[in-house]
């Protein structure tokens, strides 16, 4: 009996496709993701702090893992990235600590101090400019996300020691407009968004992807694409999850190239 080859060879690639690991080198490059990477790379360069508001499964933590890979070099940038859950005030400044390389003990005012201490060394003696960015920020609640106000604050909020970077989903900007983190709101000078692939992006983004994971022509006809845009709606996660399966499925059935019923039986599985 004739052994069935490996889905990834039926269809040309050397890799599996639409995964996550993907190197910075090789993400999709849009307007879309390029405009607000180049807004918070300035932003990050003037010292100040900013805000990214992402639908989930949009792009938020690659253009995070690009700005520090491309735009903050470890020679003149210190970056503590930190993923956020529902945590106290004191919790947060736990998180922080460990994160900038300080003991993570003592009562909350202690730890902003000894917060405040290491940021002016690091951009005192060594000359460094810092980044703290908080990701999922949308679930903090109004009283710890106030902490970047303090933690902010130098000589009586005369200079510019720390950059904050909130990135989260839509929610973070309802909360950054309630009266409660009025100041913290406007330590902000920017907003940078990402926003959902149109339908033509939604076709160069599966080429791209395709190409790098070693195909040279993209294995799904026209209507599948069409297919996987409508019910993705140009969401990259979603994208990369209809896209992979629908391979699978393709390859399951025999067939050589991915057609809108492979899509359709896609979305069944994955979305029940």
């Amino acid at each position: 009996m004739k052994e069935k080859k490996d889905w990834r060879s039926r269809f040309g690639f050397h890799t599996t496709p639409f995964t996550r690991e993907l190197a910075v080198r090789q993400r999709f490059r849009s307007e879309a993701f390029d405009e607000p990477l180049h807004a918070l790379a300035h932003v990050m360069s003037e010292r100040m702090s900013a805000a990214l508001i992402a639908p989930s499964g949009t792009g938020k933590t690659v253009l995070l893992r690009t700005l520090i890979e491309e735009h903050l070099p470890e020679v003149r940038y210190r970056v503590q990235y930190i993923k956020v859950t529902n945590l106290s005030k004191r919790e947060m400044c736990r998180e922080i600590a460990v994160a900038s390389g300080v003991p993570p003990a003592g009562s909350y005012p202690s730890l902003v101090r000894i917060l405040q201490e290491r940021y002016l060394s690091l951009h005192d003696t060594d000359g460094l400019r810092l980044v703290l960015i908080l990701d999922d920020a949308h679930d903090l609640r109004p009283e710890v996300l106030g902490v970047i106000r303090v933690l902010t604050n130098f000589e009586m909020d005369s200079r510019l020691v720390l950059s904050v970077i909130l990135a989260g989903q839509p929610p973070l900007t309802d909360l950054l407009r309630t009266a409660a983190l009025d100041d913290v709101a406007k330590r902000l000078c920017h907003y940078a968004t990402l926003r959902l692939l149109s339908r033509t992006e939604t076709q160069a983004y599966l080429e791209h992807r395709a190409t790098i994971a070693g195909a040279k022509t993209l294995p799904f006809a026209a209507d599948s694409i069409d297919a996987i845009y409508e019910i993705g709606r140009g969401n990259l996660r979603a994208t990369d999850s209809l896209a992979l399966k629908s391979l699978v499925i393709a390859h399951d059935q025999d067939a050589d190239v991915v057609d809108p019923t492979h899509v359709v039986g896609a979305r069944k599985v994955l979305w029940p």
